[in-house]
């Protein structure tokens, strides 16, 4: 009960933040920029002629693996910089002092400030991805083979950087732990374009960054699941043998093996911020 009272306070105290505001704003300017572009496709004149419906809704699926990495971007940007003041910014504030003093256990109030944050973060992903599949679907008839699958999976990858940025904030300040967070989440991503283009290019050892990198943060791992879910299946063979150096095309869908991983991952991560805010002084 204290829990999902915490989740509620929370959860409110996150729609108060100017942080949804500009989640608000660049997810309208994003969709209203993506629905004109997206429309401008079918009758497009190329030097190979001028596109057909066909056409356009193959390179809407490639396009739309772009789009949806911004909104991935968006909700990294602003889950990491909600959690950070989270716990940090309540102790330096003396805030925490108020309901821990109380006969309140620090993990019930560390999962209720985490369920309420997930709810924000995931729910965003999830409307926001949503909003952006039936505009695809109203400018180009475009509908992916998966979609609830890749947005499942992009509501994971925020829980995963979600869960990252409270580990974070409860050793250090409130602005360090979401530039930090948001660093570690662009630099899997880079590793994993670099390890795509490994694979494309024989070299193991460079490969191996991008799958290291995926185990160490699932962040990137995640992201080229939701991706496969999103694209058309027919988009990888249009590209050709260079398709695992291109960063947004995946080659295939997650195994059930790295998906328990994720999990694990989230559980740890949670575990190791519950001890370390348990040893906080406040």
């Amino acid at each position: 009960m204290i829990s999902l009272t915490v989740a509620g306070l929370t959860l409110r105290e996150a729609f108060r933040r100017r942080v949804v505001w500009a989640l608000l704003v660049l997810t309208v300017v994003l969709l209203v920029l993506s629905g004109w572009g997206f429309s401008r496709l079918i009758g497009l004149d190329t030097d190979l002629g001028t596109m057909t419906s066909g056409e356009a809704r193959l390179i809407a699926s490639v396009l739309l693996n772009l789009i949806m990495f911004g909104f991935s971007l968006i909700a990294a940007i602003g889950t990491a910089f909600l959690a950070g003041p989270t716990l940090s910014g309540e102790v330096e504030s003396g805030q925490a002092l108020a309901m821990l003093a109380r006969p309140v256990r620090r993990s019930s109030v560390l999962l209720g400030k985490w369920l309420g944050l997930l709810t924000f973060g995931c729910g965003y992903v999830i409307l926001a991805g949503l909003a952006q599949l039936l505009v695809v679907r109203w400018a180009v008839g475009y509908w992916p083979p998966d979609p609830a699958i890749g947005l499942l999976l992009l509501a994971a990858e925020t829980v995963v950087l979600l869960t990252l940025a409270l580990l974070l904030s409860s050793v250090v300040s409130p602005m360090a732990s979401g530039i930090i967070a948001v660093g570690l989440f662009g630099a899997t991503w880079v590793a994993g374009v670099v390890g795509g283009i490994g694979a494309a290019l024989g070299n193991e050892g460079v490969e191996r960054v991008g799958s290291v990198s995926r185990v160490i943060l699932p962040t990137d791992g995640l992201w080229r699941g939701a991706m496969n879910g999103f694209q058309d299946p027919f988009a990888l063979a249009q590209m050709g043998q260079g398709e695992a150096g291109f960063p947004f095309l995946s080659d295939a869908p997650l195994t059930p093996a790295y998906l328990a991983w994720a999990a694990v991952w989230i559980a740890v991560v949670w575990g190791l911020t519950a001890l370390s805010f348990q040893r906080r002084d406040i």
